[in-house]
């Protein structure tokens, strides 16, 4: 017999009331028997104080010891979470939310139009093209064929101009390493090109369609590909047909291994332009080759790491940037190669008070995308900076997209929102108006649920503004559940986006709550600037804010009050939970950076040396040693119940940060709530994670915190019992 969850209305009137519901009024905790995790006498001496690592040998992945403690700690954690009431039931649910088509915004190309659709529960996004709109697509590619457990993931495509040919990137059981293959569209076949050790690298096609330039590293040594530190990135021209082997190098600097580089071709096939990055620092310097040339040079045009230069497309011998010199939320300028002295740059669009994230040249005008208190907006600008008109959008959400030729009558974007999935709309340029392109049948009712703004004040008056997500007509009552979720670094904004498992919270009566707290790019580089190195522990101040605003104005109890954060995220939760023990009552560090003394030492690490500092240095290593979760860990603490996860390819946040945090957790520990690790085999750092893992891993997160939390969980009931639901969106 098939089954299905309460929908619609009988969702809406109540979980808690529903007969036959698990609840657990208190939870009580039996003692864990973790597995052991040998203690080494490893200790490092940073200038002047001596620092144990005494879970060090975690760090080797590949080893003997550190395989046997993966298997044994899976082991204790799936024996937990196979024993919670709740997990199949959210598992069951979870799966129903998911059976939805996810489209990617198209981009067109000579005649045809690409984009990506993932139908329900496809475990991998598939590609498509289409001579119109209106017509059947075909399937490009399916990475869905290419590996039985479905962790082959199409990372990037990017067509070349006539559109004839399509570039692709494939990544394997989530890693960032990147093999890049070459499709020709009217067959669907492959020609035969193969480029592997790509990471963070872009494509850009030459205009006559005959090559592309890409970035890699060169081949780390055997056995050493997800932990080695990736430096000295080159540029590359592939000529279609030959071996990679024969690449021709276009730039490289054997001075500078933290540099990279991008290459991005004009639309007029004129310029190549390559912007020079340092790790994850928002300043960059930009390099540009004349592609009219034969043996034409690379040559500097912005090389003194002053700011940040984006490229938004050019126009002749004018290339755009959008910058954040002298203009912190943002300004688009204008520079002519022929004369790039600064004196002669012009302003095009001039910084506002909402914080400009991009600009697109496209239509004939400049599309300039902006966030205000962290959601969007979206202005068009005719090529001289004169403001035509802002777009009306669906409400409070993110918007992203827009793409297209300086000639082209329309383009399409993205919105996205915290209780609806995303839709693509499509605008003419013609007429000036917007219309719905695709849209998902959802399988719940969007207009049950409403998102509200609010601001607190942080730990120094700094006011941050939070988004609260729940069943519409919430009133705070004092014992509702709370998912507070956050990130606050590396000027990345926490705009509204929709995840299914944070429906299904909402879905369950609780409140999902995401502060834009410092560090990230909410209002320009000021505010990410205010969340970095010396004064990281702002962001941290911003998180605890959050939870004690939310207990303050009675939404919620430390009780009743969980904290999630993936990546930086995770460091994030890692960090609060032990600066603030009872103030939470569950906590989902994910894919964290947990060691804040060596986190450089290790692949694409190095990198974020901007943003947080390095024990390198002295004044740094004091404010890292400070917060940093595995080195803060006190014996004799009572630490709430945790369940950390990350996965054995990441190759972004190794999970020896994870492994080691996990295990001095366990070992301090002093009561019974869990600390447990979920290690997900054949998984990254997230991306290209397949539909089943995503579930599979989503549901025991929520699992556990519903059980933690007390937080009611109806049972599966019979499809005869409840009638399917599903609502459209209006155009």
């Amino acid at each position: 017999m098939k089954f299905r969850w309460v929908t619609g209305t009988a969702a809406a009137a109540g979980l808690a009331g529903i007969i036959g519901c698990i609840s657990t009024p208190t939870v009580k905790h039996e003692s864990l028997a973790y597995p052991a995790s040998t203690i080494s006498n490893v200790v490092d001496v940073y200038h002047g104080t001596r620092v144990s690592d005494p879970y060090r040998w975690l760090e080797d992945e590949n080893s003997g010891p550190t395989r046997a403690w993966i298997e044994a700690q899976n082991a204790v954690t799936f024996d937990f979470l196979e024993r919670l009431p709740e997990r199949e039931p959210l598992q069951h649910r979870l799966s129903e939310l998911y059976v939805y088509d996810r489209y990617g915004v198209p981009v067109k190309q000579g005649a045809r139009y690409f984009f990506t659709r993932a139908q329900g529960l496809q475990n991998q996004t598939v590609l498509y093209s289409a001579t119109a709109l209106n017509e059947p697509p075909t399937v490009l590619l399916d990475p869905n064929l290419l590996a039985a457990d479905g962790t082959v993931a199409l990372k990037a495509y990017a067509p070349s101009d006539d559109g004839t040919k399509i570039a692709y990137a494939l990544s394997m059981a989530g890693s960032d390493w990147e093999e890049w293959r070459v499709r020709d569209v009217a067959t669907g076949q492959d020609t035969g090109d193969v480029l592997n050790w790509v990471k963070f690298s872009a494509c850009g096609w030459t205009v006559d369609g005959l090559g592309f330039f890409y970035s890699r590293y060169d081949a780390p040594p055997e056995g050493e590909k997800l932990s080695k530190i990736n430096e000295f990135q080159k540029l590359y021209y592939h000529r279609l047909g030959t071996p990679q082997t024969d690449d021709v190098l276009v730039y490289h600097r054997a001075d500078q291994p933290k540099w990279g580089f991008t290459g991005l071709t004009t639309e007029d096939g004129r310029y190549l332009v390559i912007p020079a990055t340092e790790g994850t620092d928002t300043k960059n310097r930009v390099f540009f080759k004349d592609l009219t040339r034969a043996n034409a040079p690379v040559e500097p045009l912005l090389t003194d790491f002053d700011a940040s230069y984006n490229f938004a497309g050019n126009i002749g011998t004018t290339l755009f940037f959008l910058t954040d010199l002298n203009a912190p939320r943002g300004r688009l300028i204008a520079i002519d190669v022929a004369h790039p002295e600064r004196e002669h740059w012009r302003e095009i669009i001039p910084q506002s008070d909402a914080t400009l994230e991009a600009v697109r040249l496209v239509g004939g005008r400049f599309v300039g995308l902006y966030l205000r208190d962290a959601y969007s907006e979206v202005k068009l600008f005719d090529l001289q900076g004169n403001l035509e008109r802002q777009l009306a959008l669906p409400g409070i959400g993110t918007v992203s997209g827009f793409s297209g030729r300086q000639d082209a009558t329309e383009t399409f974007f993205a919105f996205a929102s915290f209780t609806s999935p995303t839709r693509i709309l499509r605008h003419n340029f013609i007429d000036g108006t917007t219309s719905l392109w695709k849209a998902p049948d959802a399988p719940f009712n969007p207009a049950d649920y409403e998102t509200k703004q609010v601001f607190y004040k942080s730990k120094d008056g700094t006011r941050i503004p939070m988004f609260l997500s729940h069943k519409k007509g919430h009133q705070p009552n004092g014992r509702t559940p709370v998912l507070l979720y956050g990130y606050g670094g590396f000027n990345i904004s926490l705009s509204p986006s929709f995840a299914p498992a944070n429906l299904l919270w909402m879905e369950l009566g609780g409140i999902y709550a995401v502060p834009n707290l410092r560090g990230g790019g909410e209002y320009g580089e000021d505010w990410h600037q205010a969340g970095t190195k010396l004064i990281k522990q702002n962001v941290f101040d911003d998180f605890i804010g959050a939870a004690e605003w939310l207990i303050a104005e009675r939404y919620t109890t430390p009780r009743r009050l969980a904290i999630s954060g993936g990546s930086n995220g995770g460091l994030l939760v890692g960090a609060s939970m032990v600066q603030r023990p009872k103030l939470f009552g569950a906590c989902l560090p994910a894919v964290g950076v947990m060691d804040m003394l060596r986190f450089h030492k290790f692949t694409i690490g190095w990198a974020w040396v901007s943003d947080y500092g390095s024990s390198e240095r002295p004044d740094e290593f004091k404010a890292l040693y400070a917060y940093s979760p595995y080195h803060n860990l006190k014996p004799n603490t009572c630490y709430p119940p945790t369940l950390i996860t990350t996965g054995d390819h990441d190759d972004r946040v190794v999970p020896a940060h994870s492994f080691k945090f996990a295990a001095r957790l366990q070992a301090v520990q002093d009561c019974n709530n869990p600390v447990l690790i979920r290690i997900e085999t054949r998984a990254g750092h997230g991306a290209g994670k397949p539909t089943t893992k995503i579930i599979e891993e989503s549901a025991d997160r929520l699992a556990f915190i519903a059980h933690e939390l007390s937080v009611p969980v109806p049972p599966i009931r019979p499809v005869e019992a409840v009638p399917t639901q599903i609502f459209r969106f209006k155009n």
